[in-house]
């Protein structure tokens, strides 16, 4: 009988998959001393396979509702309706209910129970599936508790549980459920207790909802609340709601919704001492499951019975520190143009490059700022490093306003005078072969690289590539190298800051850097062009591509007419840019030169939407238009007092621009050049480990940190369940949306942009590439759906260097993340596309193909 069903009292922490996700926690919250749980049993998932057995109907319909996507919801809701009526319909086996009789009995009879779905996927500490399936409240009698027992086995396949599912990955078929039968609880008050808010994720702000009687007005949004934050057994903050209505049980079983008397409607619903009672069981049950819990209270008759405790899910996890200060974390991935997830490889490889103090958190780095933040001087460096983007600013002058980081007690005050950009580039030599120098060392070295790791193998190859890297530090921290793109940096802020002041032009800088030499990941975008004006002559060619799926494409070309030109235009081009791919500076992601089938779309896209020769015309456009605008620009100063002096200085520093801007994209391509080398060499490797049968796959390496890839090498073996553990981690952290800035208390701050002169509807963002457009937004994710007419606004999460071939085809850009001289910035103004970035939640704010207006310039757009 025991396995059939279960009281609270006989659960094992091991059950999950015979009692589910609530079932679990509840038999947990039991063990906890002091903490009222109302008394109850589980009918397992063992009742519930018993119930559905043989059903041939259940078992083809659960097979054709695991074949379909989420896009399928006419079908989806068909058979889900399907299989919920045969569930309904199933007799419940006759030991099933004599358990079920058994242990009812054994509670008291003529009490009323909540009957409640405890999937096995559910509360989990990745997936809460919340709200999925049913709850039916103030049941009375063994005949009612039977009938809503099915009722909760059938709410498995409700459309929204199926969809959730789909979501998340879960298979259908592996997903069982099991139903709580719990003493009901009359309560004068509940609601619902989050150890952390989950609004700005802050573990030590605890939060509360409270409400008169049943809590499923709150859960069901029948009701306001009451909301009460509480920090270190202090209220901080009360909002007292108007409760007009509560839910109550009737006596002849059910619930009602009742008025609320119009004198007791803004009572507050629990006195001080009780929040912080409550507060109090909160961090009890928190330090119990060991992280922050999202809790279902009920009050009665003075006491707190918790009917429900489950992880909270969308947390974003805190860096790791090792110890008990205050520190202050900076994202990496919105500095670096890429938030996406990092696999333990790349972190690793990340990591072994940067001096910078880094901390890992949900497959993405931080680094950490705290020790810059204890002294007036390290804060003032700190915010001027970081003036590009007002969203990191204003977050991080709330952290100093709050004392968050105290400064030391011997900080001497005076800051050091900074030099302003004029005196940094008085002394620059204004030498443009320097560049073209520091590009042919890099070079050389690249091919230096190539000929030597070709010997190499096993632990020796590790050894060799933790050599070369740094060899690779030293060219991407050569001070000359720096000095160089910061020149050309500066140079544009002097032009912005001065022509603003002395002529009232805005953003001056940015039709002055259009079509510059030595970018090049602005030449990489125009290369392509050149590679669509070879394949345009030959229609066999052009249709083969519409129809080339696979990445052996290649070798099929030279079957038709022209297929050897284009064949050699595209290896000519992956020669040079093979290496690069969207998210680059992850070493695992996959490069073009791997998965050459990424580039036919675009290849494409530049046949049907341009004319021949458009590569270059389009760089001689911008050329004529930066030495238009320099000299208008020279002209009209000439025409201010001491207009002579200013229009040679003016001069000078446009020079450096044109000179220098340009090699700002050169360091990132010289390491992803180097990266690329080292990656197939690793795979080469990893070849011999799936031939030992040490891992399954050769990308299961790009689970492992570099140092226990080269323990496994040297070792030849490894436990796979890492491997396994990592892949799973990887899914959930795909899920996560990284904060810009966020603190050891794990809370995350935001800043705002200044709204002040937006008109009312605007969506305000960063702006870094003068001009305003308008046109037709394509909201893209992914690069593989890319799928861009002339003249479409392209809006995305974050646009690194393996995005550019697509900045030709648009005539405008909006992003999530960036600052004034991140990637996609430095390359819209080259090619004079208006752009606003840093814009939070534009892939949602923005629909796909709705018209809007860019407004480069000010920094904001319209949805017209």
């Amino acid at each position: 009988m025991s396995s059939l069903v279960l009281s609270f009292q006989e659960m094992e922490k091991t059950q999950l998959l015979l009692v589910g996700g609530k079932g679990l926690n509840l038999g947990e919250l039991l063990k906890i001393e002091g903490i009222q749980v109302p008394e109850g049993f589980c009918v397992t998932t063992v009742g519930y396979q018993k119930a559905i057995g043989k059903n041939e109907t259940y078992h083809a319909l659960l097979e054709r509702l695991t074949l379909l996507q989420v896009e399928d919801r006419d079908q989806i809701g068909e058979i889900s309706r399907k299989i919920r009526q045969i569930i309904m319909e199933a007799e419940i086996p006759s030991d099933v209910v004599q358990a079920i009789t058994h242990y009812h009995a054994q509670l008291g009879v003529e009490h009323a129970y909540a009957v409640r779905s405890s999937a096995t996927a559910e509360d989990l500490p990745h997936a809460s599936f919340a709200g999925q399936q049913d709850t039916y409240l103030n049941i009375i009698g063994v005949d009612a508790i039977l009938q809503h027992i099915s009722k909760c086995w059938a709410s498995l396949f409700t459309d929204r549980a199926v969809v959730y599912r789909m979501q998340n990955g879960f298979d259908h078929r592996q997903v069982y459920l099991s139903v709580i039968v719990q003493r009901m609880v009359f309560p004068q008050a509940s609601g619902i207790l989050f150890t952390a808010d989950p609004v700005t994720c802050n573990r030590k702000l605890l939060s509360i909802d409270a409400g008169f009687g049943l809590g499923e007005a709150l859960v069901s949004g029948l009701v306001s609340a009451d909301s009460y934050q509480v920090r270190e057994e202090e209220i901080v903050e009360k909002r007292i709601a108007t409760k007009k209505m509560a839910i109550y049980g009737r006596k002849e079983g059910g619930t009602e919704t009742k008025q609320i008397d119009p004198d007791q409607q803004k009572t507050q619903t629990l006195t001080e001492q009780q929040i912080l009672q409550l507060a109090r069981i909160g961090r009890q049950i928190e330090a119990y499951f060991g992280s922050p819990q999202d809790i279902e209270w009920c009050l009665a008759d003075d006491t707190f019975y918790i009917v429900q405790s489950r992880p909270i899910t969308t947390l974003y996890p805190i860096p790791e520190a090792n110890d008990q200060d205050n520190h202050v974390y900076l994202s990496v991935g919105h500095q670096q143009m890429m938030t996406d997830p990092i696999k333990p490889l790349g972190l690793s490889f990340y990591l072994l490059v940067t001096p910078a103090p880094m901390r890992k958190a949900g497959g993405r780095l931080f680094v950490d700022v705290a020790p810059r933040l204890t002294t007036s001087v390290g804060r003032e460096a700190l915010l001027n490093t970081l003036a590009s983007d007002p969203l990191i600013i204003g977050a991080l002058t709330t952290v100093i306003e709050r004392d968050f980081i105290k400064l030391l007690p011997n900080d001497q005050t005076a800051p050091v005078p900074s030099r302003s950009n004029s005196d940094m580039l008085a002394q620059f030599e204004n030498d443009p072969t320097i560049v073209s120098d520091l590009i042919k060392r890099n070079q050389s070295s690249i091919e230096e690289l190539k000929q030597n790791i070709q010997a190499k193998s096993g632990s020796d190859l590790l050894d060799f590539i933790l050599e070369d890297i740094q060899q690779l530090k030293k060219i991407l921290f050569n001070p000359q190298s720096t000095a160089v793109f910061m020149a050309a940096i500066n140079a544009s802020l002097w032009i912005n800051e001065n022509m603003n002041e002395w002529l009232g032009e805005k953003n001056a800088a940015d039709t002055l850097s259009q079509s510059v030499p030595h970018n090049i990941t602005s030449e990489m975008g125009l290369a392509l062009l050149d590679v669509a004006d070879v394949i345009r002559p030959y229609p066999e060619v052009i249709d083969y591509l519409q129809h080339a799926k696979e990445d052996n494409f290649l070798d099929e070309l030279v079957k038709f007419d022209g297929g050897r030109e284009a064949q050699d235009a595209i290896l000519d081009y992956l020669s040079k840019y093979g290496m690069r791919c969207a998210g680059e500076i992850d070493i695992t992601k996959t490069r073009w030169s791997e998965k050459p089938i990424t580039l036919v779309p675009m290849i494409l896209g530049n046949i049907k939407n341009f004319e021949p020769n458009a590569g270059n015309r389009r760089f001689e456009q911008g050329r004529q238009e930066a030495l238009e605008k320099e000299q208008e620009i020279i002209d009209r100063l000439k025409q201010l007092p001491d207009g002579e002096q200013k229009a040679k200085e003016t001069k000078r520093m446009i020079d450096i621009i044109r000179n220098f801007i340009g090699y700002r994209e050169y360091p990132k391509y010289g390491m992803i050049s180097r990266y690329f080398v080292y990656k197939r060499a690793l795979l080469k490797e990893a070849e011999q480990l799936v031939q030992a049968g040490v891992i399954h796959e050769k990308e299961d390496i790009y689970y492992l940190a570099f140092e226990e890839l080269h323990e496994v090498v040297r070792a030849n073996k490894l436990d796979y369940e890492v491997i396994s553990k990592r892949k799973d981690d990887y899914k959930v952290y795909e899920k996560l949306t990284p904060p810009r800035v966020i603190t050891s208390d794990g809370e995350i701050i935001t800043g705002e942009y200044n709204r002040e002169n937006l008109p009312a509807e605007a969506i305000a963002g960063l702006p870094v590439s003068s001009g305003v457009v308008e046109g037709r937004a394509r909201v893209i994710l992914s690069m593989d759906d890319a799928n861009l007419e002339d003249g479409d606004i392209l809006v995305t999460s974050f646009t690194d260097p393996g995005w550019t071939p697509l900045f030709v085809s648009i005539k405008g850009l909006v992003t999530e993340v960036g600052g004034l001289m991140t990637h996609g910035a430095v390359i819209a103004r080259e090619y004079g596309l208006p752009a606003v970035v840093g814009v939070d939640n534009a892939t949602k704010l923005i629909k796909d193909g709705q018209h809007i207006r860019v407004h480069g310039t000010e920094g904001y757009i319209e949805i017209l």
